[in-house]
């Protein structure tokens, strides 16, 4: 939900924000916390002294401060010096932002040689850390650690680590320390990313329903193929298609899922390990694997896998879906419908699939993936803030991960890029909403309203779900219910054996983890094109592709993760 945000609002608003900050002021309280060296003046804690309001209260500082703080510049936002939400957060907080500005695809880059040169302002705003920049950069002195500073000064943040039980255990760095904040975007159609689409109207009119089993699915790929579901008297149509390059659009994890985990969904996923009592197993290596390649070998030999799924990219998929005159399509692995179709009564195809539950195996396994977690964070503290600025930085970051600020930043000013939902007016989950979208009446790329989703946030589900939505999946604007719903029939069929998202692999172990995985994961993939398409015999070639993991350091790698996942506990 990216909205943008107007120009004249401060007094719109004021009443809501009265009433927030009252709420704030409550829930933070103002008694005095622990004393701060360097924070205080004649003695007193920094929140009582002159330079800071007490703790859920703004302004944050009685006088103005300046940070300086990293973030990218989208090509969508003008300004961000002059940018409505930059100008209404430094009112609120008395904070002014000297900006460190990089051009969004330019981040990483410039991210990494500023802190390898020691070149960097006093706050990271939106940096994309990984867990292996978080516990470099920690260990070395550059980041501060964030635990105190949170436990004295963050009751938001606090209290978002209580309700979410995932997020501490995925923010805390082997060494115990918390070193940087993350953007929590809680989407519930996004942690059911592993979906299968299928064409209804073609099963309606072959007398077919949606399949259970991988059996089944077998026979409707094959009536597919066969029976002219398109109804144009050619055999053109393609049972089963995908791309890597689509989010959660690989060909083969879909359906190896119903033999053993797999956890490789596209290019950019993918560790083809699990867990079963809390000890770490490979899973490419397994009977139950070769099983499932035998399976997608049989698809692929009878022409019911479309031999471009394990090349093509997104574009191409589109172009075969909307295919004129007739409709080609019967099945597509992809969290989005949308890589195929534009969802709207221009391109009506999409009203024709439904998604297909996990299939059940031969032998019972029927699961599918979680993606809930938190990978990367975006806010740093480093070691160029002074006591007075970090402790100004973390109260802002708590600001931030207010259900106010999220509303604001992300959809500007009330009365024009958003409203107080009105009385009857339903939510994605069909109850009253919180609050409606004001569509866009102008067309212009770019805008100065508000920052779209840069820094750290709290998107959680209740929240996400609370904007008024069409109750009508396929209504032009329906899509959002449409996913939401459909990912009901995943969640009952979470994996107890994924390995847990986000976890920190400890920094004397990161190089030599990404190097093995790099290279099993290009082994496993290879090996599993060629066995699913028959260049290699799955019989005869088993096991000499079993032992070629000897020479690929799996132990090790097995050895690295099961630490990290011992660490968590």
């Amino acid at each position: 939900m990216q909205k943008k945000i107007g120009k004249t609002w401060l007094g719109t608003i004021s009443c809501m924000l009265a009433c927030m900050l009252l709420l704030s002021a409550c829930s933070g309280g103002k008694s005095a916390g622990p004393e701060a060296s360097g924070d205080q003046k004649d003695n007193k804690p920094a929140e009582q002294s002159d330079v800071f309001t007490p703790v859920g209260t703004y302004p944050i500082v009685k006088e103005p401060m300046t940070i300086k703080m990293f973030a990218p510049q989208f090509a969508t936002i003008e300004n961000m010096d002059t940018n409505l939400f930059t100008k209404y957060l430094e009112d609120k907080t008395n904070i002014k932002i000297d900006w460190d500005l990089v051009p969004d695809n330019a981040l990483n880059d410039r991210k990494q040689l500023m802190l390898a040169s020691g070149d960097y302002p006093e706050v990271i705003l939106h940096g994309g850390l990984t867990k292996e920049e978080q516990m470099k950069y920690g260990q070395q002195g550059v980041f501060i650690p964030l635990n105190d500073l949170i436990d004295q000064y963050a009751p938001n943040i606090k209290k978002a680590m209580q309700d979410l039980p995932y997020m501490k255990a995925s923010i805390t760095a082997p060494d115990g320390n918390i070193y940087a904040l993350p953007q929590v975007n809680e989407c519930y159609h996004c942690d059911n990313a592993l979906k299968m689409w299928i064409n209804k109207a073609w099963l309606d009119k072959l007398g077919l329903a949606v399949p259970t089993t991988t059996d089944e699915f077998y026979n409707v790929l094959k009536a597919f193929k066969e029976k002219d579901p398109n109804g144009n008297g050619k055999q053109d149509e393609i049972p089963l298609t995908g791309s890597d390059e689509m989010w959660a659009g690989n060909v083969s994890a879909f359906l190896m899922n119903s033999f053993i985990l797999d956890d490789y969904v596209d290019k950019d996923s993918g560790t083809f390990l699990r867990q079963i009592d809390g000890k770490v197993d490979f899973t490419a290596n397994k009977e139950e694997w070769k099983q499932g390649l035998l399976y997608l070998n049989k698809l692929y030999k009878e022409g019911l896998i479309d031999p471009a799924a394990f090349t093509q990219n997104a574009d191409a998929v589109q172009q075969m879906a909307n295919r004129e005159p007739d409709n080609v399509m019967g099945t597509l692995t992809t969290a989005l419908i949308s890589y195929a179709y534009s969802m709207d009564d221009k391109a009506p195809r999409h009203k024709d699939y439904v998604v297909v539950p996990p299939l059940k195996g031969p032998n019972g396994v029927q699961q599918t993936l979680n993606f809930a977690g938190i990978g990367s964070s975006q806010f740093a503290i480093t070691n160029k803030a002074t006591k007075e600025q970090q402790i100004a930085a973390i109260r802002l970051a708590d600001y931030l991960y207010t259900e106010e600020a999220i509303v604001l930043e992300e959809n500007g000013p009330e009365d024009k890029g958003w409203r107080k939902a009105k009385t009857g007016e339903l939510d994605f989950n069909g109850e009253q909403a919180k609050y409606a979208s004001i569509p866009k009446t102008d067309k212009k790329p770019t805008h100065n309203d508000g920052w779209e989703q840069i820094g750290p946030s709290l998107r959680t589900y209740a929240y996400r779900a609370s904007w008024v939505a069409p109750q009508d999946p396929l209504a032009p604007d329906g899509y959002g219910t449409r996913l939401n719903q459909v990912s009901k029939e995943y969640e009952p069929y979470h994996s107890k054996e994924q390995y847990p998202n986000g976890l920190f692999i400890a920094l004397e172990d990161a190089e030599i983890a990404a190097q093995i995985k790099t290279t099993l994961v290009s082994y496993v993939k290879s090996n599993m094109a060629q066995f699913i398409t028959g260049s290699k015999d799955i019989d005869k070639e088993w096991d000499s592709y079993v032992k070629g993991f000897d020479g690929l350091q799996l132990s090790q790698y097995l050895e690295i993760y099961q630490k990290a996942l011992d660490a968590k506990k």
